[in-house]
């Protein structure tokens, strides 16, 4: 497989086409050869957050790398596609291609706008026409089930705010935070669907992050990773003082927590 193969100081995206099919082909990696995909969808997921990483990180090198390996998905899906006369990578690339141009008609039409607003109210009702959907539940229905949940809920509420559903403010957005509240407390105690419940007080949770514009997702792991860094330095404390955490009762422990959280 390699005796025609030209090795290079500098390779683009026509090599990694090439690379990709020699990959697949007889003769070429066993494992490459079979893959489907739905045996490689979730290492697309993983490449994409892995690309996130190397941007929270503000690490160039990596972000390098790893826009490479989402790269690499994207061409591993169109050669599966490819083989079966389906379509190929230049088709995926033909199709964003003219995607951009539709939706930028202030870029490549006569349309004019005069801020950002104006080119993301053009961007949904352009998107709405080309896929057909009406205002309502349909827009709706056109986000992804399989995106994150608070990212998804999110979404839904933006496309409820644009069929005018929403409240005039936050306000509305936290009194139903509180009612839902009351209402997973009811649930636990017996009178109610516990999972439902929780579950409308999160979608509730994401409405107040969306007035305030907190990503909710983001708001969330950043959560979690100062409930980590505390619970290190608890343990810290704790290994200091000599306590065992394994036989300390739960008071000891708030104790520890909000001595931690004091020296913050």
């Amino acid at each position: 497989m390699t005796e025609d193969f030209e090795f290079k100081k500098n390779y683009d995206i026509a090599d990694l086409l090439d690379i990709m099919k020699r990959l697949r082909a007889p003769g070429g990696c066993p494992w490459d050869a079979v893959q489907t995909h739905e045996s490689i969808k979730k290492n697309l997921i993983e490449e994409t957050y892995e690309v996130i990483e190397a941007i929270n990180k503000k690490d160039r090198d990596l972000l390098l790398e790893e826009l490479g390996d989402l790269l690499m998905q994207v061409v591993f899906h169109a050669e599966i596609e490819n083989e079966k006369g389906e379509f190929d990578f230049s088709d995926v690339c033909d199709g964003v291609c003219k995607k951009l141009i539709e939706r930028h008609p202030h870029v490549f039409g006569e349309t004019e706008v005069n801020s950002v607003d104006d080119v993301l109210t053009n961007w949904d009702n352009i998107k709405r026409k080309s896929k057909g959907q009406k205002k309502g539940s349909e827009p709706m229905l056109s986000v992804p089930r399989e995106l994150p949940a608070l990212m998804r809920a999110s979404k839904v509420q933006q496309k409820a705010k644009k069929a005018g559903f929403d409240w005039d403010d936050v306000s509305g957005a936290l009194s139903k935070l509180s009612e839902e509240t009351d209402e997973l407390k009811e649930a636990i105690n017996g009178n109610g669907d516990v999972k439902n419940e929780l579950g409308d007080l999160l979608f509730s949770a994401v409405n107040v992050s969306r007035f305030i514009d907190c990503d909710a997702e983001e708001a969330l792991t950043a959560s979690t990773d100062k409930f980590i860094e505390r619970f290190r330095k608890l343990e810290a404390l704790a290994k200091e003082r000599n306590i065992d955490l394994e036989t300390s009762s739960l008071s000891e422990m708030d104790k520890l927590w909000d001595e931690v959280k004091m020296g913050e």
